[in-house]
C-alpha cells in the first residue's frame, strides 16, 4: 500500500525534472499532459497533471492498494462510518482501468482507495470530469 498525491502542474517537464531529481527515481508512467512516479520509499504514487492554469495544486489524493480486498475493505469502513462511498469496478480512469472506492472531503477533496488492473493508452474517464479534477493513477 502506498499513498497517492495527485498534483496539478504548469510545467510538466520542470516539474519531472524535480520530482525526479527529489526522490531519485524515473518516471513509471508518461503521456500528453501526464505522468506518474511510483516512489519505494517514502511509499507514494505521485501523480502530475499539466494544466495551463494550475492555480490549485493539488488535484486530489488516494491509497494504491495491490489487493481488492483492501478496496472493498476500505468501502465497508468507510460506509460503516457514515461516509458516502462511490464504488467503481474496472472501469477506466486517467490512463488505466481500475477497482475503486471514491469518497470526497467536506472542502470537496478526493480521496480514492484503488487498485490498478491494467494499463489504458488513452486517457479514459468514468465521470464527467476534466483531466484536472478527476481520478488517475
Amino acid at each position: 500500500m502506498r499513498l497517492q498525491l495527485a498534483l496539478n502542474v504548469t510545467d510538466l517537464e520542470g516539474a519531472i525534472d524535480y520530482y525526479r531529481r527529489l526522490f531519485g527515481v524515473d518516471v513509471a508512467k508518461r503521456k500528453p499532459g501526464y505522468a506518474n512516479f511510483e516512489v519505494e520509499q517514502p511509499p507514494l504514487k505521485l501523480v502530475l497533471f499539466e494544466t495551463e492554469d494550475a492555480t490549485d495544486r493539488l488535484n486530489h489524493l488516494g491509497v494504491e492498494t495491490f489487493d481488492d480486498a483492501e478496496v472493498t475493505g476500505a468501502a465497508e469502513r468507510q460506509q460503516a462510518a457514515g461516509l458516502a462511498v462511490d464504488v467503481q469496478i474496472n472501469e477506466g480512469c486517467c490512463f488505466a482501468t481500475q477497482n475503486k472506492a471514491v469518497t470526497y472531503a467536506p472542502d470537496g477533496t478526493m480521496w480514492e482507495w484503488y487498485r490498478k488492473l491494467d494499463d489504458l493508452e488513452q486517457f479514459a474517464s468514468n465521470e464527467p470530469v476534466a483531466v484536472e479534477s478527476g481520478c488517475c493513477q
